[in-house]
């Protein structure tokens, strides 16, 4: 496998994946090169939701499709957004205005913890009975006012305590060796390398 398709349009997570991959010799296109539109997300996992892009993405391309589905799960919000973090303000989707929503929830509240989650779902082709899932989390909290520029999504708003840096604030090389995306392509990644030959 030397080409797959992203099921996705961020630029993001575009160029996060195609550093994650470059070394297996991997290019990564986006789904946005082949026309392929966007794939509902009804589900309240995000497993589902993952899969359910790949499968989407792949029956489109006949190429092997590889989806993300990712957010940040809140404690004081029970989890949420969740798999509404793109959405969590409604429509169209603005990480600004996710942001402020999640701040203004959070007022008041002593326990700031949240953690990125990514599931990678990779399918050979649509009809893949047996697609490669692998999983990552990130643990952080969330802060009232934005730092950094380097991230999207909520990245400038989840402080990393251990660091005393938010998500935004690290360069794209280390962000990809500690966040919950980088996870769980190492995972995939593990997935992906060559079974040895029996002697």
């Amino acid at each position: 496998m030397n080409r797959l398709v992203l099921a996705s349009n961020n630029a993001g997570k575009l160029r996060e994946f195609a550093a994650l991959l470059a070394p297996l010799g991997i290019e990564v296109l986006p789904q946005s090169h082949f026309n392929v539109p966007e794939a509902a997300e009804p589900y309240a996992t995000f497993i589902e939701n993952a899969l359910a892009k790949a499968r989407h993405c792949a029956q489109h391309t006949g190429l092997p499709a590889l989806a993300d589905d990712s957010g940040i799960c809140v404690s004081a919000l029970a989890g949420a957004p969740g798999v509404l973090s793109a959405r969590f303000a409604g429509e169209p989707k603005s990480d600004e205005r996710n942001n402020a929503l999640l701040v203004e929830r959070l007022q008041g509240q002593a326990d700031r913890s949240a953690h990125y989650v990514c599931v990678l779902v990779l399918v050979r082709h649509a009809l893949d009975p047996q697609p490669i899932i692998a999983e990552g989390e990130w643990h952080g909290q969330v802060i009232d006012s934005p730092r950094g520029a380097n991230g999207f999504g909520y990245d400038p708003y989840f402080l990393l305590p251990d660091l005393g840096q938010t998500a935004a604030e690290l360069d794209h090389a280390l962000k990809n060796t500690l966040s919950h995306r980088g996870a769980a392509c190492r995972h995939l990644l593990e997935r992906l390398k060559p079974v040895p030959a029996a002697l």
